[in-house]
């Protein structure tokens, strides 16, 4: 029943609405950042969907300036503290949505200010495709990776003005934002650490996309964990070993960088909300996540 309605919910505001009324709906959209789940990311799996808790947090949607764009960002942290380390938090393909918010709650939980930057906002509303191939032909891949590089420094410094303290700092992403997490990583000094679930590693070099994590492996600024399933049809494990090999050639944090691999993980294996859940990877793999920001400096 659930799944119907969200269905039916996200179908009513999918851009195939014509005329005034699908113009309002869109934006209603567009503002509602962290409600709701993507339309191209159903079926809505409401029984393993964690539902996190925003009491005794500061949560909700909050504007960025990145040389005068306004950019919304889903910020999440311990209620009237300040001095807090800082975790970017950056989506999948679908956008910042409730999954992405939820997530972001999970780390303010745990004592952050997490931060999720919708880093697609000026090529189109990711959150409103209902096709997953036009969402990835039409703006996903417009997505320049300095734009994001750019973006994600803008977060950065709101954090540092806003009670984060950035000398803690560290980067999570899950699929097109975990291959994020690798570049973010070799691109800012102040990065302590980072998390990356399942991301991609290697990939042809384009002018929007330059470089990959493989080319980018030797020179982190901290060391990075890898989180990636061995049941990935769309990451091959030669890839892994290929980043491995890079990692192993490179500076201090490179070689301090780690792999854990689930045996029977599909990719996007923590995303609670989709059939590719994985209960026990998904909290391993958590469990993971804090405990090497703790032991790198963020928390």
């Amino acid at each position: 029943m659930l799944h119907e309605q969200m269905s039916q919910d996200l179908a009513a505001l999918l851009p195939g609405q014509s005329g005034a009324e699908g113009a309002t709906r869109r934006t209603a959209l567009k503002a509602a950042l962290g409600v709701g789940y993507a339309a191209s990311a159903l079926p809505l799996m409401a029984q393993t969907a964690i539902k996190t808790s925003a009491e005794g947090l500061t949560a909700g949607e909050v504007t960025i300036d990145v040389n005068g764009f306004k950019m919304p960002a889903y910020r999440a942290a311990p209620a009237g503290k300040t001095g807090l380390p800082v975790v970017l938090v950056l989506s999948e393909i679908f956008g910042v949505h409730e999954y992405i918010a939820d997530t972001a709650r999970r780390f303010a939980k745990a004592g952050y200010m997490a931060i999720a930057p919708e880093l697609f906002v000026r090529q189109g509303d990711a959150q409103s495709y209902g096709e997953m191939a036009k969402l990835i032909s039409e703006v996903i891949s417009k997505v320049p990776d300095e734009q994001v590089l750019g973006d994600l420094d803008a977060t950065v410094k709101w954090a540092a003005a806003n009670g984060g303290d950035t000398s803690k700092l560290g980067i999570t992403g899950f699929c097109w934002g975990g291959r994020q997490v690798w570049l973010y990583t070799a691109h800012n000094p102040a990065v302590k650490a980072g998390v990356a679930w399942y991301g991609r590693l290697v990939g042809d070099a384009t002018a929007l996309n330059p470089r990959h994590p493989v080319d980018v492996a030797a020179r982190l600024n901290g060391p990075v964990l890898g989180l990636y399933g061995a049941a990935d049809t769309g990451i091959p494990l030669d890839t892994v070993d290929k980043m491995k090999t890079a990692l192993a050639a490179g500076n201090a944090a490179a070689k301090a960088s780690s792999f854990v691999v689930y045996p029977e993980a599909p990719h996007a294996f923590h995303a609670d909300y989709r059939p590719s859940f994985r209960k026990e990877p998904a909290e391993d793999g958590w469990k993971r996540a804090l405990a090497w920001f703790k032991q790198h400096g963020v928390a």
